[in-house]
């Protein structure tokens, strides 16, 4: 029985040591809260007490929250309508404050962060141009291009100036803000405009007008190489046509030497025997210009005859 007396003891002591202590890692902070009334706000780290029942520790982050906006389309001071999205880094610098302003509900906080910075973000797009909103300095813009003969030409975009830029709109946006945020006991760290982009109708045609320059060099590269295909076409015909030339004009000096050579072998030929060499003559003449569907009406001293009279008169 006395064993049974002092585990429910124990059990009860280490329940109220329990609901008497809390711990504080260095990330976070509390609020204590006795019955509904916030009585102190801690924030060193560590092993704390507080009166068991009565009194309840409300935690709250002291690292860098993450507010993360939706892309909105709006309209800039030149009547541009864009998307633009924002991103901020807030935390809890007041936690009593926070959790009177927002019943440390973080996603009261965020919704409250929505209003103060989505109205800032509203008026300074409106009272700016949109290439104050994509550009912080005035450095030049430098360009590649193609020139008529393929070179790489590089040239200096006119850009007009700016006279704010988008990072001082960035600043001016934060600090509207963060006025604002300080009400919830938030402090507004940081405001970044993420991304800046034309609605679909716009960038459509952007991306038509960026499609016809591409196209554009497209076909001058392609000319271009026509030409250079052009070129070469001509200087390959000229060199066939010359080496032909030079072909053919060998193989009439080869012939003329064959022809000399021919005639030469025909008159040594001759010289030995003419008698023979007109024999035989005659008779190739004869295979060439006789055969079976031949007719030849000649007289009888035509010495084209000669031999075939030789040969009848045998």
């Amino acid at each position: 029985m006395k064993t049974k007396g002092l585990i429910i003891l124990v059990v009860l002591g280490f329940i109220v040591f329990s609901a008497s202590t809390y711990v504080l890692d260095p990330t976070k902070q509390a609020v204590i809260i006795q019955l509904g009334n916030p009585v102190r706000v801690v924030t060193d780290p560590g092993l704390h007490f507080k009166i068991p029942f009565i009194q309840e520790a409300r935690i709250f982050d002291k690292r860098l929250l993450e507010w993360d906006g939706r892309p909105r389309s709006l309209t800039t001071l030149d009547k541009v309508s864009i998307y633009i999205d924002t991103t901020a880094r807030w935390k809890i610098i007041d936690p009593l404050l926070y959790l009177q302003s927002v019943e440390g509900n973080e996603l009261v906080a965020q919704a409250r962060l929505d209003n103060f910075i989505e109205g800032a973000v509203k008026d300074y797009i409106a009272d700016n141009t949109l290439i104050e909103l994509v550009r912080s300095t005035n450095r030049e813009i430098v360009t590649t291009g193609i020139d008529e003969d393929g070179n790489e030409v590089r040239s200096v975009l006119e850009t007009p100036k700016i006279s704010i830029g988008r990072g001082a709109i960035a600043g001016e946006i934060l600090r509207r803000a963060k006025e604002d945020a300080e009400s919830l006991g938030i402090n507004l760290v940081d405001v970044r405009i993420k991304g800046v982009n034309y609605v679909e109708s716009v960038r459509q045609k952007v991306y038509e007008r960026m499609r016809a320059e591409r196209q554009q060099i497209a076909a001058r590269f392609r000319s271009l190489g026509e030409g250079e295909k052009s070129r070469i076409l001509g200087d390959k015909e000229f060199d066939l046509n010359l080496i032909i030339s030079e072909a053919d004009k060998q193989a009439l000096t080869i012939r003329g030497r064959a022809d000399a050579e021919v005639t030469a072998i025909y008159a040594r030929a001759y010289n030995r025997d003419p008698e023979f060499y007109a024999f035989t003559k005659t008779l190739e003449t004869y295979r060439i210009a006789l055969d079976s569907k031949t007719s030849l009406v000649l007289g009888s001293d035509n010495e084209f005859l000669k031999y075939l009279k030789g040969v009848s008169g045998r």
